[in-house]
């Protein structure tokens, strides 16, 4: 059976978070999970999580307000706060598993934006990449920006994880330029092509991963 993680954002009437803090957000939250001690080992979510990540690493973002954000923050997960964004992660399910409280959430109405200047990029900050020729619902684009996040994850070493996880998963989401996207791509970093369920063509490439410890 299909396995999927759900990401949850909350969004109040009058609270909407901005664009790149709900990616940003969205991708510590998947790193958060990865790396909790229930998610490997003999943890309560190892089975699930081991499930998941042998197959497509699925993930779909939904968004919640009100009652039904507290319901869903009453099931097992973990709450990952941004600037303004509030994300919360479930340990996956099979596709027609999905809790209740989780399944009747609204994927859609998850376009945000940014109605300031992005801060200047730190040094040896990772910077998740947005392909700049496509366009994704913020929903959709919370999804990559995850498995970009994921797919560094794999990659870096055990002391190098545990070093970003002191930084409580340290990152910043851009969107590359034309020049600079074909210049990424002929790099070694992690890139998600993604797998067409939804908004775009399959093997679609839509995010790299820039961590300062992989190599290019």
């Amino acid at each position: 059976m299909e396995q999927v993680l759900t990401l949850v954002i909350r969004v109040e009437k009058n609270a909407r978070p901005s664009q790149t803090d709900a990616l940003e957000t969205a991708a510590r939250a998947v790193l958060a999970i990865l790396a909790d001690e229930r998610s490997y080992g003999e943890g309560e979510w190892a089975e699930a999580m081991a499930a998941w990540q042998d197959n497509h690493i699925r993930k779909i973002t939904k968004r919640a307000r009100g009652i039904e954000w507290r319901r869903a923050e009453a099931l097992p997960g973990i709450t990952v706060h941004g600037t303004g964004a509030e994300v919360r992660v479930f340990p996956p399910t099979g596709v027609d598993d999905v809790p209740p409280d989780l399944f009747k959430l609204q994927v859609s109405g998850t376009d945000f934006e940014d109605t300031a200047d992005l801060p200047p990029l730190e040094p040896g900050v990772p910077v998740l990449w947005l392909n700049p020729t496509l366009e994704m619902s913020s929903g959709k684009a919370m999804a990559q920006c995850g498995h970009a996040a994921q797919l560094a994850w794999w990659e870096l070493s055990e002391q190098a994880r545990k070093e970003w996880q002191q930084t409580d998963f340290a990152l910043a989401v851009r969107t590359a330029t034309p020049a600079h996207w074909q210049t990424l791509l002929t790099s070694n970093l992690p890139v998600v092509q993604d797998a067409g369920f939804t908004e775009i063509a399959p093997g679609s490439r839509t995010v790299i991963a820039d961590h300062p410890l992989l190599t290019r």
